[in-house]
């Protein structure tokens, strides 16, 4: 499977396609919130470590908030809008130092976890060309 990262321009916004929906029944609720939780880990042990919280609490509930978010943008519930409300991800991440380096990190980190799951290969890469594009959203540092 070819995952492959695009290039990013600073300040770049480019428009964003939603994951094929498919993928959320493939893996079912629980699967997404394991592949998020398995990303999470990912995060805790890599250079941009800093960015997520340290206590076991705080990174549950990172996890927990991303994966609504994940099940929510696959056409699941909206758990996200009904827990935090509208997505607002650029600006709830603003206080956080990320750049283009951060974003390679972040997306490796999800590379690694979506090459273990067990779903037909489309969907494995309509989930990774929505990360690919909607991370480019969220660099806000050079």
């Amino acid at each position: 499977m070819n995952l492959q990262i695009n290039s990013y321009q600073f300040g770049e916004r480019p428009q964003v396609t939603k994951p094929d929906p498919e993928f959320l029944k493939v893996l079912g609720e629980a699967g997404v919130r394991e592949m998020v939780s398995k990303h999470y880990d990912l995060l805790r042990d890599s250079e941009i470590k800093h960015l997520f919280p340290e206590s076991v609490e705080g990174l549950e509930n990172s996890k927990r908030n991303s994966a609504d978010f994940m099940v929510q943008i696959m056409g699941g519930p909206e758990y996200f809008n009904n827990n935090r409300g509208r997505p607002m991800l650029a600006n709830r991440h603003s206080h956080f130092k990320i750049t283009a380096e951060g974003r390679i990190i972040w997306l490796n980190c999800y590379k690694q976890v979506l090459m273990q799951i067990e779903a037909p290969e489309h969907l494995i890469v309509s989930f990774w060309n929505y990360l690919n594009v909607f991370s480019n959203w969220m660099v806000n540092s050079k």
